[in-house]
């Protein structure tokens, strides 16, 4: 169960947010019935990316053996 300050991955690219799938960002805000999520993407300085409102399906929690990747930002 995802809950509020977790990481989770994007599961789909976002391109009109700068994000793609694999992203990591921290959920901010849980949606009546965990029907979504506001989720904070950022640098890895902590810049803001972007809050994005995604659906439940579109984030996924971060698993124990995964490994984060960095990748630059437009």
């Amino acid at each position: 169960m995802i809950k509020e300050l977790d990481p989770v991955v994007l599961t789909e690219d976002m391109p009109a947010h700068g994000l793609r799938a694999g992203d990591v960002g921290y959920v901010v805000l849980i949606h009546v019935g965990g029907a979504g999520f506001e989720v904070e993407f950022t640098t890895l300085a902590g810049e803001t990316i972007s809050v994005v409102t995604t659906p439940a399906g579109a984030v996924r929690p971060v698993g124990p053996l995964e490994i984060a990747h960095a990748r630059r930002v437009a």
